[in-house]
């Protein structure tokens, strides 16, 4: 096992073998967590114009899965309402004993947030006469108006403009050194989740590949004193354009010049520095560029269930205990894996423009019509000869898959539950489940061949995974939970692959099953708190 030292980090690759957790030693964290300096989880600007936004809780939404079937409905306060609160706002406030917290539809590593969305849009009635850029508001479902352009950004036809930024801080307060990771784990189920909330609307989420991170953070603003406090800055994530459209003109618009307003909240009265994060996020600074073309993959079309993608969205939660005797329907479990495939022609994959660099490494529990076992689906299928040559020579590769479902591999049979567990930091959610898998990136190549900053891009396309998996779930009636915390290179010994090399890395879990609900956890309507 290759255990990292306590020196700072020189690259991305000594990050990453410093943030690993192993049995014997985690990455390094707080000694305590300081409730004092816990983040506020909503940003605000505070003096900027603010707009509510109209609650479309009643308005209708295609079947899920179904999105051929939306009609693209026009740009508009209620449209835009409606895609921002599937995309990103509240799904349900949470209270017992006396605590009461907010959870959302885009899911969050510890529900800490640290993803902020803005969107630039143009003159829009009921929103504003000029066109601007905005920043959502999750907890008062409102825009706060940022910049007031001087002229209309070149947009396309009836679209608008999306950028995320992060504020890592929120994930460090918690999980200290490894929070870099999470921060890029939510960007990716961010853009799943907005793609998700614009196909409800027979919109196109696509995520811009060619900024760097100055054009991002020059757009939303990220540079000026006003954004946030010192320790409390907004890193750039990433620009996407949303399109009534199956295409767009995939151009960079240019900024315009505009005047500013409001000043962002203190979100902790106290901060611990994190220099291997700050060093990691200077490694991973994005260039201007293209992404590299990638061989598409077609996922077979499987029926799902005739329920609303609002009703879906909105539903979606992550669990904390799994019901062992709990079962999943092959069928099911067929849709789940081809969900995740990367069909460019798919939501929520159509708007991701990176070649997919993850394989699925599954421990089957209970799924029916399968055997226990270690099972992969290879999602870049050109991979395969190398992946193969990376693990235990002893596998089987036995294709399970085939009459219009994913291709399969079982690689061994057994019992994996206690061991599922076990490397997932003896969580046993992972175990419990109808199975659960680790998600093991071809991460050298990549980041050889597209450079230091594709390690987020990595992460993002894991939660983008993680996303798609999450409401998969949800829709056939199960539920899903991400896993974060696992034991880096006992997941790969697991695997017959040499973690050190770093040619193959696990960089995110996931399980899925039949949740035992809590019953001391009292729900409430997310919006229950606004008089709109």
């Amino acid at each position: 096992m290759d255990v990292p030292d306590d020196r700072l980090p020189r690259d991305i690759r000594e990050y990453h073998k410093r943030s690993k957790h192993a049995p014997n030693r985690y990455a390094l964290g707080p000694a305590f967590l300081d409730w004092e300096s816990q983040p506020n989880p909503f940003r605000r600007f505070e003096g900027a114009r603010r707009i509510d936004l109209p609650l479309g809780l009643d308005q209708p939404t295609p079947a899920f899965g179904q999105w051929n079937d939306a009609t693209p409905r026009g740009l508009g306060a209620n449209t835009l309402g409606l895609f921002l609160e599937l995309g990103l706002g509240l799904s349900a406030w949470k209270a017992v004993d006396g605590a009461r917290w907010a959870v959302r539809n885009n899911p969050s590593s510890g529900n800490l947030h640290p993803t902020i969305g803005y969107v630039a849009l143009p003159p829009l009635a009921g929103i504003g006469e000029e066109p601007a850029l905005y920043h959502y508001a999750v907890d008062a479902h409102a825009l706060e108006e940022r910049c007031v352009f001087d002229t209309a950004p070149d947009l396309p036809e009836g679209g608008f403009l999306v950028g995320l930024s992060s504020v890592v801080w929120r994930e460090a307060w918690k999980y200290g050194e490894r929070a870099f990771r999470y921060c890029q784990h939510d960007v990716g189920h961010a853009i799943g989740s907005l793609g998700y909330a614009a196909a409800c609307l027979g919109w196109r989420l696509t995520v811009l590949a060619e900024p760097g991170d100055a054009q991002v953070a020059n757009w939303l603003g990220l540079h000026r004193q006003d954004a946030g406090h010192r320790y409390e800055r907004e890193h750039p994530d990433l620009l996407a354009l949303v399109h009534p459209s199956p295409a767009c003109d995939q151009r960079v618009p240019e900024r315009p010049s505009g005047t500013w307003r409001g000043r962002a909240n203190r979100l902790s009265e106290d901060h611990d520095p994190w220099p291997a994060i700050d060093l990691a996020l200077s490694f991973t600074a994005k260039p201007p560029g293209a992404a590299p073309p990638g061989q598409p993959v077609m996922a077979p079309t499987l029926p799902h269930p005739n329920e609303p993608a609002g009703s879906v969205i909105r539903h979606r939660r992550s669990v904390m205990r799994m019901d062992p005797g709990g079962t999943l329907d092959r069928a099911a479990f067929d849709r789940m894996l081809a969900a995740t495939l990367p069909d460019p022609a798919r939501v929520p994959w159509s708007g991701f423009p990176w070649a997919p660099r993850l394989a699925l490494f599954l421990f089957i529990h209970r799924v029916e019509g399968l055997d226990r076992g270690l099972y992969a689906l290879v999602r870049d299928p050109a991979s395969l000869p190398t992946l193969r040559e990376a693990c235990d020579p002893v596998f089987l590769w036995e294709d399970v898959g085939g009459n219009g479902r994913p291709a399969l591999y079982r690689l061994a049979p057994a019992d994996l539950e206690k061991a599922a567990s076990k490397v997932s930091c003896l969580q046993a959610i992972a175990g419990k489940g109808a199975f659960s898998l680790g998600m093991i990136a071809d991460f050298s190549r990549t980041l050889d061949e597209e450079g230091d900053w594709a390690y987020r891009r990595l992460f993002w396309e894991a939660g983008l995974i993680g996303q798609t998996l999450y409401l998969e779930a949800t829709a056939a009636g199960v539920s899903g939970t991400g896993i974060g915390c696992f034991f880096d290179d006992a997941v790969h010994d697991m695997l017959g692959i040499d973690g050190g090399a770093m040619a193959w890395q696990s960089l995110y879990h996931f399980t899925v099953g039949t949740a035992v609900e809590d019953l001391r956890i009292a729900t409430e309507p997310a919006y229950c708190h606004l008089d709109r």
